[in-house]
């Protein structure tokens, strides 16, 4: 009978995502740099946790979230388990909101999905990202 219980035990969210939305950009904020090398695309944590780690963008897909099955990990209850996608193809770089609880931006504005262009400026949650074209 006790195994039975356990089935039916309710799970209950330790970490839940915290509400929170960002404010308007540092206009004192240094500008983002390049990052060189032969790649496509890559993302740039310019801002929040993690500062200084960029994530190369391969083709197909790439989740980031909060969770620990995310390829782009970005640990703070302002992220969303899995909260974007990010798409490399033939068209470019994508990003599409998973239904965020806080939403994706994409310079300044809540952004559901479409398509990014270098030097774009991103928030997720309490992180701050410049999206990065290779060049080599």
């Amino acid at each position: 009978m006790a195994d039975d219980a356990r089935k039916d035990a309710v799970e209950i969210e330790q970490e839940p995502t915290v509400s929170w939305e960002p404010g308007l950009p540092d206009p004192d904020a240094p500008a983002g740099g390049k990052v060189e090398g032969a790649f496509s695309w890559a993302l740039t944590i310019e801002g929040g946790p993690q500062t200084g780690l960029t994530y190369v963008l391969g083709p197909g897909n790439t989740v980031a979230g909060r969770s620990g099955e995310a390829e782009i990990f970005l640990a703070d209850v302002t992220v969303s388990r899995e909260h974007a996608r990010f798409s490399v193809d033939s068209m470019g770089l994508s990003v599409a909101d998973l239904g965020s609880t806080n939403g994706t931006y994409v310079n300044g504005r809540r952004h559901e999905a479409g398509m990014l262009n270098e030097g774009d400026e991103l928030m997720i949650g309490r992180f701050h990202l410049r999206v990065s074209k290779g060049h080599g």
